[in-house]
């Protein structure tokens, strides 16, 4: 297996696959979608700097598309959804070069698809959780996000207490947006802290919070692990400075 660590501007990302092709189609997608990105906001700062819901005009542009709708779905701002979106991208373009085998993780925000099983460790800060554990995510063709946002964890602006929200999705942009808008809102003694999440296009999510720990919906199997945190890909944010 090849693992590739990748960085353009903002965008700092790590790479799983069995061949070269497969990275540098990967690359090429990631690519792509900062530049329909990038795009955009130079015809619309505002879409780069609110932190509220966008509501996207009719426009070609699938990668603003994506950011926009998670963005109303989850109601925050359309860049709280910018690296899974660009992760999805990437692992799209693996998929079109023909692999069986591919993650794309952009700082946290991961998009994979894979002919065996996969295992994701879970980075939660100071929490004793924190390196503990990992989901087991079995084979499966069509591509998953699997998206992590933290209140105590890196860079990135968050409004909440947190110290690690993963969100499991199909729609990678939508994963991305809901880990950033339950870490923004979720405190200790919450209750039904995932109830915005009914109806919604996430399949499952779980919350680490000093020592508690919730999960909701269909999350892969949960073992104990290891976690190498050199292995970590820690992603820079966008101008606006969230995701």
């Amino acid at each position: 297996m090849i693992r590739e660590h990748f960085e353009y501007k903002q965008t700092i990302t790590t790479v799983l696959a069995d061949e070269d092709a497969h990275v540098a189609a990967a690359k090429e997608g990631m690519l792509r979608a900062r530049e329909e990105l990038e795009q955009f906001i130079r015809e619309d700062p505002f879409f780069g700097v609110t932190f509220d819901p966008y509501d996207v005009p009719e426009v070609e542009n699938l990668t603003v598309r994506r950011m926009g709708a998670a963005s109303l779905e989850a109601g925050v701002g359309p860049m709280a959804a910018v690296a899974g979106t660009i992760a999805w991208a990437g692992a799209e373009a693996m998929q079109a070069a023909g692999a069986r085998f591919g993650v794309v993780d952009n700082g946290g925000d991961i998009a994979l698809f894979s002919d065996r099983e996969v295992r994701i460790g879970v980075h939660a800060g100071a929490s004793p959780f924190s390196d503990r554990f990992a989901f087991v995510v079995p084979p499966q063709e069509e591509i998953l996000g699997i998206c992590t946002s933290s209140a105590t964890v890196g860079p990135s602006i968050s409004f909440g207490v947190a110290d690690a929200v993963t969100v499991f999705s199909r729609d990678v942009s939508r994963a991305d947006a809901w880990a950033t808008s339950l870490c923004n809102t979720i405190s200790p003694g919450d209750e039904g802290p995932f109830a915005p999440l009914e109806g919604t296009a996430v399949a499952g999510a779980i919350v680490i919070l000093c020592e508690e720990i919730g999960v909701w919906g269909e999350v892969p199997e949960i073992t104990g692990a290891t976690v190498d945190p050199s292995l970590i890909t820690r992603g820079d944010v966008m101008p606006d400075g969230h995701r």
